[in-house]
C-alpha cells in the first residue's frame, strides 16, 4: 500500500534525507551530500532545512513529503513559492524539489500530485522545477544526460529514469543547462593569453588581482554583485537577497583557494570575475554521507591539504558588470579573469575544470567556452507545466 507523509506530520526531515541513499546509493557515480554543524559553520543538508540558518526562508515557504509502500520509503519531493520570484514575475508560479523516487511511476505521481494541490491551494497555477528551493540554489536542474561520471561541487545527479516519470506525471521542457568540461592546459590558446597580457601591461585602468583573504567578504559581495547584475535578464532568474549572498559565502569560506578566484578591476572598481572552487565532491564521495566514526577525520584533512589532494575545478560564477557587457572592453576582461584562473589551476595541478551551469539560450557565454575548448558533458533540464 502507498502512503504519502508531509516532514513534520507523519514523516521525519531524517526521513526526508535518507530517501536519495535508497534510490541512489547503489550508482558508484552519486555522491551522498554531508551534513556539517560545528558552531558558526553550517553547510550541507541540515542547515539548508533549517529556518534559523537558510535565509532562502526570509522570502520563501516550502512543504516536504516522503512516500512509503509497506513501510518502506520509495520517494520524495518538495513543493515550494518564492515570494520574490513571485514580486518579479507575477506568473502565479511555484516550484518542486528534491525529487526522488523509485522506478514506479504511481509512485512518482502521487508525489506530484500532493505538490500541485499543495502548490494551487496557494493560488499557484504553474510548477517549474526541479529547484532545491530556487534557481539560486545547488543541484538546480533534471540531469538528463551524462550520468557516467561524478557530479561537481554544488551539482546534481540522477537516475536515467527520472526524466521519463518527470515527463509522464505532465511536464514538458521549459530549458536546459549545459555543464562544460574544460582542460586547463590548453584552453585559452598561450598566444591569446599573451596579447592579453600586454593589453593589460599598456592599460594603467585595467588590473586583475585573486580574491583576497583579509577581505574575503568584501571581495565576495563584490563578486556576487557582478553575477547578480549580470543575470538579470537570464531565464528563471531571482536577484540573490544580501543574506543569501553572505550565506553562500559562509558556505564556500571552507574549501576556497584565494588563487582559483580572480577579480578584473577598472580604475580600481570591480568590473569582472571568474570564481572556481576546488572540487568539493572529490573529498566526500567515498564518504556515502557519514561523518561518523571517522569521516570528519578524513574531511578535515582533505580540506586542509585541498591544494594538492584535488584534481579538478568547477567555476560556479563568472560575469561581466553590464556596462562592459558586449562591448571589447567586457571580452578582455572576461578572458583575463579566465585566464587568471587557468594559471593558477595549472600551477596547482588542477587540470580540468567543470563551467557550470550555463544556459542553452546564453549563446554568447556558450560559444565562449566551446572556443576555449569546453565541451558539454552533462545537461539538466527544468521541467514545467500547469496545474
Amino acid at each position: 500500500m502507498l502512503t504519502l507523509k508531509r516532514v513534520g506530520a507523519g514523516a521525519s526531515l531524517r526521513d526526508f534525507m535518507r530517501v536519495p541513499h535508497l534510490t541512489q546509493g547503489h550508482d558508484p557515480y552519486w555522491v551522498a551530500p554531508i551534513s556539517l554543524e560545528l558552531g558558526p559553520l553550517q553547510i550541507g543538508e541540515g542547515p539548508r532545512f533549517n529556518p534559523k540558518v537558510n535565509p532562502w526562508f526570509q522570502h520563501g515557504e516550502v512543504m516536504f513529503w516522503v512516500a512509503e509502500r509497506d513501510g518502506q520509503l520509495v520517494g520524495r519531493i518538495s513543493a515550494q513559492i518564492d515570494q520574490n520570484h513571485l514580486k518579479l514575475y507575477n506568473d502565479a508560479t511555484g516550484f518542486f524539489g528534491f525529487f526522488e523516487c523509485i522506478d514506479d511511476q504511481e509512485v512518482a505521481n502521487a508525489l506530484f500530485e500532493a505538490g500541485f494541490a499543495w502548490l494551487r491551494e496557494k493560488g499557484m497555477k504553474r510548477c517549474v522545477g526541479p529547484f532545491s528551493f530556487n534557481i539560486n540554489d545547488p543541484d538546480a536542474g533534471l540531469l538528463i544526460d551524462g550520468f557516467n561520471c561524478r557530479p561537481r561541487v554544488a551539482m546534481g545527479h540522477a537516475q536515467p529514469y527520472y526524466q521519463k516519470l518527470v515527463e509522464d506525471a505532465g511536464f514538458a521542457k521549459a530549458v536546459d543547462m549545459r555543464a562544460y568540461l574544460t582542460p586547463m592546459d590548453t584552453a585559452l590558446p598561450f598566444k591569446q593569453l599573451q596579447w592579453l597580457k600586454r593589453r593589460l601591461a599598456r592599460n594603467p585602468r585595467l588590473a586583475v588581482r585573486s580574491l583576497d583573504p583579509k577581505r574575503y567578504d568584501e571581495d565576495f559581495a563584490a563578486i556576487v554583485d557582478i553575477w547578480r547584475a549580470g543575470w538579470v535578464d537570464n531565464w528563471g532568474s531571482i536577484p540573490m537577497t544580501e543574506a543569501e549572498g553572505k550565506y553562500l559565502a559562509e558556505e564556500t569560506k571552507l574549501i576556497v583557494i584565494p588563487e582559483l578566484v580572480s577579480i578584473a578591476t577598472v580604475d580600481g572598481k570591480p568590473a569582472a570575475m571568474c570564481m572556481a572552487l576546488p572540487d568539493f565532491n572529490e573529498m566526500i564521495w567515498d564518504l556515502k554521507g557519514k561523518l561518523l566514526p571517522f569521516g570528519w577525520a578524513k574531511l578535515i584533512w582533505r580540506v586542509l591539504t585541498r591544494r594538492s589532494f584535488l584534481s579538478g575545478t568547477r567555476v560556479i560564477l563568472m560575469g561581466v558588470s553590464p556596462e562592459y557587457k558586449n562591448k571589447s572592453m567586457g571580452s578582455q576582461l572576461a578572458l583575463l579573469t579566465v585566464g587568471a584562473v587557468r594559471e593558477a589551476s595549472l600551477k596547482l595541478g588542477m587540470l580540468v575544470c567543470e563551467m557550470s551551469w550555463v544556459l542553452e539560450t546564453n549563446t554568447q557565454t556558450c560559444h565562449s567556452i566551446e572556443e576555449i575548448g569546453g565541451k558539454v558533458y552533462k545537461t539538466y533540464r527544468m521541467f514545467e507545466r500547469a496545474i
